[in-house]
């Protein structure tokens, strides 16, 4: 395999049907009601094999589909060789953790993802309630990684909650969306950041604030981080080089912690645009670090 070979491992796929897969999104203070474009199965295909992809994660977009993962199962299915179908299920629903055994076991599903819609909640019982603590076991047991996503807002309660279940769960793959610095600041988050008067700056190098974040999971081995175009936005308004961004990352938890995910579907940059600033953001990184950066790791964590 070449060395620049990808493994995306965030793609969030949309059908052209919207008959067959009506948008259904989740209740939250972030959502779609009416999709004015999509990203298919066979276009995302086409892109990939068009800039170096090997294989892709099609990751539930929660605020189009909601619970809904119809379209990203059936094409997981109908490309098993390219896709590693990652549903969004409701952890506080107790009949989740049956759903999601049953969707690994029988359909094809390689990993869970959670996330907290509402902006305004300052909860974390859609991540730790006694419900969700079922579906992180379920996983665990199934051996299936679990992604979350959290706001930037939420971040300081957050994570140390993340940080209980990476230790409760040692031998459960965890995987922090968009990596779990300030610089997880989403586009539509900056925006009610700025609409609220708060601070939507981001810390500079060259911690990038990761001791006031993500360090507290650095003798955590069990818990990686997803680099994608979210961060590649933020760190392009401090116009930063992404690629000092990953050395430090690595310098930090080990290029083997660590993945590059494009967020199509919901960041609008052209797919060989995102593919090719992968490779640039690796540029920092030696041949090995730079193997489990744009494959290795995704690749060990979510292997059938």
């Amino acid at each position: 395999m070449a060395d620049d070979v990808i493994f995306d491992t965030h793609a969030h796929l949309i059908a052209d049907d919207y008959t067959a897969y009506p948008a259904s999104p989740l209740r939250g203070t972030t959502h779609v009601t009416q999709m004015t474009y999509s990203a298919t199965a066979e276009w995302l295909i086409d892109q990939m094999d068009a800039n170096g992809v090997g294989k892709a994660c099609i990751v539930q977009r929660g605020h189009v589909y909601g619970y809904d993962n119809s379209y990203i199962i059936d094409s997981g299915k109908k490309y098993p060789d390219r896709f590693v179908p990652v549903v969004i299920l409701d952890a506080q629903d107790p009949e989740t953790p049956a759903k999601y055994r049953d969707m690994a076991l029988n359909h094809g599903v390689r990993g869970l993802r959670l996330a907290q819609t509402h902006f305004e909640f300052f909860d974390t019982a859609w991540m730790n309630s006694p419900e969700a603590m079922e579906c992180w076991r379920t996983a665990a047991d199934l051996g299936t990684p679990v992604a979350i996503i959290f706001f930037r807002r939420h971040l300081s309660w957050a994570l140390p909650a993340l940080k209980f279940i990476a230790e409760y769960l040692p031998s459960l793959p965890i995987i922090v969306d968009h990596i779990g610095t300030p610089h997880t600041l989403s586009n539509p988050e900056k925006a009610r950041y700025d609409a609220a008067g708060l601070d939507s700056s981001m810390p500079p190098p060259p911690d990038f604030g990761i001791a006031e974040t993500i360090a507290m999971f650095e003798k955590l081995p069990n818990v990686s981080f997803k680099f994608t175009e979210i961060n590649m936005e933020r760190l392009a308004d401090q116009k930063v080089e992404p690629s000092r961004f990953i050395r430090r990352l690595a310098d930090a938890f080990g290029a083997d912690r660590l993945m590059w995910g494009s967020d199509l579907g919901q960041s609008e940059w052209p797919y060989a645009d995102k593919a090719q600033l992968a490779r640039q953001a690796a540029a920092e990184l030696n041949a090995d670090e730079r193997r489990a950066f744009l494959y290795g790791t995704a690749d060990r964590l979510y292997a059938r």
